[in-house]
């Protein structure tokens, strides 16, 4: 019995720590994508991002203090609140993340790649987003505005999309009236990139998108969408008609909900389309899924 114990205990360590060493490669390679954008694009030409790290980028050009070291005073602040909103192995995964940023900063020296704006704002946000993708993809954090952002939430009646575009919005206007609105704006659309480039990075060509199909022809559609396509679906009861000239006159149909990658979404379209071209499809972009037959990794265990 005990030996059959140790085996199966050999067993899960042998399983999950690929997984661990997997995500610590992946927390190694975001930090240094990440070093490469800020000191090959943004640092020496006086570009912002938004969050932690423009705030950070803002106290390096206003005090000339190291970088490395405002990276990581800015952060530990929330970090603490982290281990309250989310968990301590969080907290701790994030605070490794960011010492190795430091690291990266203090003994790489990265190549400037460019002087011109455009190029800076474009690449230098996408090698950031690059990076942050990863370490968040890695169950940590790089820059702990959304911890901030949730924590506030908790205490006030904002969302936590306008408590990050308010203090956002506090980074720039501060950029604008130190370093001009020039780059201030270029530094907007360095945020802008990154925000974009960490959703790719995170959700992936497989982000999913719950698609809603009303049909006079609903038995066909979903006969497609099961047997063809191999997609779940759910189906709602419920009435159609109700148009301003036979208000009256409704009718009883199936409402048809699936969820669909990125790259699913126009086939399914297409054959939706060569079934009923009248009917009526809405997509809608789905943030979390979790259950059923969709599996997602949790960036926060």
């Amino acid at each position: 019995m005990t030996e059959h114990v140790i085996t199966q205990s050999r067993k899960k360590r042998a399983i999950s720590f690929p997984f661990q060493f997997e995500d610590f490669v992946m927390m190694i390679i975001g930090v240094i994508v990440i070093g490469f954008g800020l000191e090959g694009f943004l640092v020496p030409n006086d570009f912002f991002d938004g969050g932690v790290t423009g705030i950070s980028l803002l106290i390096h050009d206003l005090y000339h203090i190291n970088l490395a070291s405002v990276i990581i005073l800015a952060n530990i602040p929330l970090l603490i609140i982290g281990i309250y909103t989310i968990n301590l192995k969080f907290a701790v995964k994030s605070l490794i993340c960011i010492i190795l940023l430091s690291v990266c900063l203090l003994f790489i020296h990265y190549p400037i790649i460019s002087h011109d704006k455009l190029l800076i704002a474009i690449f230098g946000g996408f090698f950031l987003g690059l990076g942050i993708g990863l370490c968040m993809r890695a169950g940590c954090a790089f820059d702990g505005m959304e911890i901030l952002a949730l924590y506030t939430w908790k205490k006030t009646s904002f969302t936590i999309t306008e408590i990050i575009m308010g203090i956002n919005a506090i980074i720039f206007t501060i950029a604008a009236f130190k370093f001009g609105i020039e780059t201030s704006l270029y530094s907007m659309l360095t945020y802008f990139t990154a925000t974009r480039t960490i959703d790719y990075v995170i959700e992936g060509w497989e982000a999913y998108t719950g698609v809603t199909i009303i049909s006079s022809k609903s038995e066909e559609i979903k006969h497609k969408l099961v047997n063809e396509m191999r997609r779940g679906i759910t189906v709602y009861k419920g009435e159609r008609g109700f148009l301003p000239d036979s208000f009256h006159q409704s009718y009883d149909c199936d409402i048809i909900f699936t969820i669909a990658t990125r790259l699913e979404v126009r086939r399914l379209k297409n054959v939706i389309h060569s079934i009923d071209p009248k009917a009526f499809v809405y997509v809608s972009i789905i943030r979390e899924t979790s259950g059923g037959i969709i599996k997602r990794k949790n960036l926060h265990h």
